[in-house]
């Protein structure tokens, strides 16, 4: 995963933590992999848009002020792992990996590193709201995911082959 320099003198932040959910590994990457259903289990997230094979732009409400992002899909392997980089916006990157605990139990493992812009978002950084925030969002993830969310999800391009985009 790429690194990011410090903006303006702050250094980088990071957020890493999984979870296990009631769901085969299938249906856990299933979900997630439905990019357009992020904001019904991420906080602050209004929408995610497919802009092409690669290529997704954010939009969502960060420490109160909207911002938006183009991020890119760099790596995608079916029920393994999904990794990503912002290409514009907000400078951050992340894998969430899958792994089969057993045939109904998945441990969903997310590491995300992005780069506070300005006093207001480190403070945050430092006082631990944004990884606090992540942390509400892997456990609405497994709500929606054991609740049914990947069998009666949105997905409209089927099962992905695995791929490395650079």
């Amino acid at each position: 995963m790429p690194k990011f320099e410090a903006s303006e003198g702050l250094p980088p932040a990071s957020f890493e933590e999984s979870v296990e959910i009631n769901v085969n590994v299938s249906e856990a990457y299933l979900l997630f992999s439905d990019f357009e259903r992020f904001p019904e289990f991420m906080e602050g997230v209004e929408r995610v848009v497919k802009t092409g094979d690669d290529t997704m732009l954010w939009r969502a409400t960060v420490q109160g002020r909207p911002e938006e992002w183009l991020a890119r899909i760099t790596e995608m392997a079916p029920s393994k792992r999904i990794s990503w980089e912002s290409v514009s916006g907000a400078k951050n990157n992340g894998t969430v990996s899958f792994e089969r605990v057993s045939d109904t139990v998945s441990r969903v493992h997310m590491r995300i590193e992005y780069t506070p812009s300005g006093l207001v978002e480190n403070v945050g950084s430092v006082l631990g709201i944004v990884n606090a925030r992540m942390r509400g969002d892997l456990a609405r993830f497994k709500r929606l995911a054991e609740a049914g969310g990947a069998v009666t999800g949105s997905t409209r391009n089927g099962p992905q082959m695995h791929r490395t985009i650079r």
